[in-house]
């Protein structure tokens, strides 16, 4: 993309009408569906010239903030108990850093397919219901 420079390994982007909508578009389906901002992130930073393993990684630099903010929305809107979710953050943080290592150690071919089948069965299980 025209307009990016580096600086000390920051890819900085001039402000365009494509990163815009891509950031709302990231954040607004993060906010609705209370995850999912990563769907569309991943695709938008592949776009914008970020190849695989680094677009996936760079959406979970984009969702970790829309996620703290969606997460205190709800939580402020009374619509999620901490005491629900907590016994979910132990597993949940010892399988992020398992994926975390092993997408070092997997090809992008492989990456997109893992992707794209996430993907679907999510999609499927959630027509179905």
């Amino acid at each position: 993309m025209s307009g990016n420079r580096k600086w000390h390994g920051w890819r900085f982007h001039r402000w365009d009408s494509k990163i815009v909508a891509g950031g709302m578009l990231t954040g607004f389906v993060n906010g609705l569906l209370g995850s999912g901002g990563g769907m569309v992130a991943v695709p938008v930073l592949e776009k914008s010239g970020l190849d695989v393993k680094q677009a996936h990684s760079g959406s979970l630099a984009v969702i970790l903030p829309l996620s703290v903010i969606s997460a205190a929305m709800y939580w402020h809107g009374g619509r999620v108990a901490l005491a629900d979710v907590w016994p979910y953050l132990p597993a949940g943080l010892a399988g992020a850093f398992c994926g975390a290592k092993l997408m070092g150690r997997i090809s992008p071919r492989l990456l997109h397919r893992i992707f794209g089948g996430f993907a679907i069965w999510a999609g499927v299980n959630l027509l179905m219901r």
